[in-house]
Order: C-alpha cells, then sequence, then structure tokens
C-alpha cells in the first residue's frame, strides 16, 4: 500500500469536515478545487458507479465512504466483496458497488492529490426500497358480531402507502390505512382480506383469512306427501359454521339411523330422512335440528298420506276417499249395472 500514514491524515481530515458540516476540502483550497455531485438514486439490489475525474499530475487518489477507504488508488482497502475497481486512469477512477443495500446510502468522497493542491468531489447515494410488509394479522376464527382489527405494517424507501379490501366476498370493505377496523363483524364479511403496500419502486400483497362463526340457520322445511308402501324423502338444510350437526325427531322421539326402515344421510350442509317402504307408522309430524358450539336451529316437516287414484276415484272423484271402502263398493256395483244394462247391444255388433 502507498504511504498509509499519508491517507490516514486524509482520512481524518475529511471525516472531520464532513461531521461539521463542510465542503469537503483541504484548508486554502478554492471552491472550485472541491465539487459536489448529483445524488445518485438506486435501487435496493442494484449496481452504482462512483466515477471521479483525475488529470495527469494526480500523485494519489482514492475512494472513501464516511471513517473508511474503499479504494486506495488500486489497492483495495474495503473488505467488502461487493465493492470492487472499475477504472483507473489519467481521465477517471471508477469503483463501483454491487447488490447495493439501504447500509450503503450516504455519502462517498473521492479525495485527489496534485502536484499542486489536493481536491476532492463528493457524491450522495440515495437507495430507494421496495415495499415489504413486515407485520400482518395471522388468519383467524372469531364469532359473528365481534369486533375485529387487522393490521399490516410495511418498510420500504420512499415510505409505502398501505390499503386493505375484501376480496373474496359481495361485501364492500376497504380502507387506506395500516389498521382495519370491523365493528360487530358479520358472516357477510368473512373471507379473504387484501393488503397492499406501494410506493414508487414497487407493490407488495398479502392476505388474511377471517372464518366467522355462526348459529345454524334452517331453510323452512317443505311437507312431503307420499303413497302407502313408496319411498318417501324429508330434506333439511342449514348453513352454519362451524358446519351443523343434524338431529331427527318424530314428535318428541329422536330417531337415528336405520330406525324402522328409515335412513338419515348428512352431506355438507343438507340432511336426508329417507323411508324406504312408507307404513301407517310413518304418516305425521317430523323435526329437523341443525346444531353446532354456538347453538341450534329446527324446523318442521309434515309426511302425509297421498291416495293412488283407481277407476272408482276416477269416476265418483273425491268423495270415494272420503267415503272410505263403502264408498267404493259402491261404484263397483254401479258399474256392474251399467255392463249388464248394456252387454245385449254390445252382443249384436
Amino acid at each position: 500500500m502507498k504511504n498509509p500514514l499519508y491517507w490516514a491524515m486524509l482520512v481524518g481530515m475529511t471525516v472531520l469536515l464532513m461531521e461539521q458540516g463542510l465542503p469537503v476540502r483541504s484548508q486554502g483550497d478554492s471552491q472550485s478545487d472541491n465539487k459536489v455531485m448529483d445524488n445518485i438514486t438506486v435501487r435496493q439490489g442494484e449496481t452504482v458507479f462512483l466515477r471521479c475525474a483525475q488529470g495527469d499530475v494526480v500523485t494519489h487518489t482514492a475512494w472513501l465512504n464516511r471513517s473508511s477507504i474503499l479504494y486506495a488508488g488500486e489497492d483495495k482497502w474495503s473488505v467488502d466483496p461487493r465493492v470492487s475497481l472499475v477504472t483507473l486512469n489519467q481521465e477517471e477512477f471508477t469503483i463501483k458497488i454491487e447488490n447495493v443495500d439501504m447500509t450503503d446510502e450516504g455519502q462517498y468522497v473521492c479525495a485527489v492529490q496534485t502536484s499542486s493542491r489536493p481536491r476532492t468531489t463528493s457524491v450522495h447515494i440515495l437507495v430507494q426500497v421496495p415495499p415489504k410488509i413486515i407485520n400482518l394479522s395471522r388468519d383467524f376464527v372469531v364469532n359473528e358480531g365481534s369486533n375485529v382489527t387487522l393490521m399490516c405494517q410495511a418498510g420500504g424507501k420512499p415510505e409505502p402507502s398501505i390499503s386493505w379490501k375484501l376480496i373474496s366476498s359481495s361485501a364492500h370493505l376497504a380502507s387506506d390505512d395500516e389498521y382495519l377496523e370491523i365493528p360487530s363483524i358479520s358472516r357477510q364479511k368473512a373471507g379473504t382480506y387484501e393488503c397492499t403496500a406501494v410506493n414508487d419502486i414497487d407493490t407488495d400483497v398479502q392476505t388474511v383469512d377471517i372464518t366467522v362463526n355462526y348459529v345454524p340457520s334452517v331453510s323452512e322445511g317443505r311437507d312431503v306427501g307420499v303413497t302407502l308402501g313408496q319411498r318417501g324423502v324429508l330434506e333439511c338444510e342449514a348453513d352454519a359454521v362451524p358446519a351443523a350437526d343434524f338431529e331427527w325427531y318424530k314428535e318428541d322421539r329422536r330417531i337415528f339411523n336405520g330406525f324402522d326402515g328409515m335412513e338419515i344421510m348428512n352431506t355438507g350442509s343438507l340432511s336426508k330422512l329417507t323411508f324406504f317402504n312408507v307404513s301407517d307408522g310413518d304418516y305425521g309430524n317430523y323435526t329437523c335440528v341443525a346444531l353446532n358450539t354456538l347453538g341450534s336451529s329446527n324446523t318442521s316437516f309434515l309426511l302425509f298420506v297421498v291416495i293412488e287414484p283407481t277407476s272408482s276415484t276416477l269416476l265418483q272423484g273425491p268423495r270415494a276417499v272420503q267415503d272410505g271402502s263403502g264408498g267404493a263398493m259402491g261404484v263397483h256395483l254401479h258399474t256392474c249395472l251399467l255392463f249388464i244394462v248394456f252387454l245385449p247391444f254390445l252382443l249384436r255388433f
């Protein structure tokens, strides 16, 4: 290394002037011997080149950052592998810093010693950092009616703006703040919430899933008519989170799967009670109860008899159904008498 004592003295003088906020120059130098270049703005991760004009009378030259010498001529003083020499000749002295980070931001000075006087050139590196969400609410489960606060914090330079929006529901919900307040949350506001952090460099997006638990809500039951001996089905549908369990009752007696030839099949939000061979004892009122950890809801059904039409009921209409077996016998007798009366006429053809 060339004359380390000289460079140590130059660094000490340069640092002292920088800390006092004074132009970087030696005593007795004119302002023209010390130049301040425009700021260099670079994005995090990119490479920056630092160029310094030389001259054919330069005896010593160095690039400094704060209190450290990066390069003294061809000699590398920095231990940072990202810093390297690009060009050193009579025209220019250029070094580069690869994969720039926030720690590289600040003032850099090119100190040149000529045969007559020293001079300096200073430049300030500004590092722009894309936004990165660093603190985000986790996915969580909450009961309907609770107050919810979502948080999203991000770093970056320039400082990013933050916004929230609900993306997986028809409900409109948005905010232009780090915090999203949802008072008395409803089931319609469950879903995926998106936090977006934006600055001039880039955008970062992350999501939070909110699950809202609520008491089962059961659709109104539909009465079903079934002919004796035929198959019948009662269907019960419930909307609930967490998913509902189902119970079936006839009057006050609970029905279990396989009981008296009945089958209970639950699929998601739907429960079916199936009768494979309806008997007289199956007709009546039924109740479906849907329940989860938050509560329960129920609806009622009526399974009623449907009589298949016969020749007697077709002739006599509703009266045959109302009269029972006696009415049906009367119709059969009436039919026989008509047949006897018209039989001679039929035999002529």
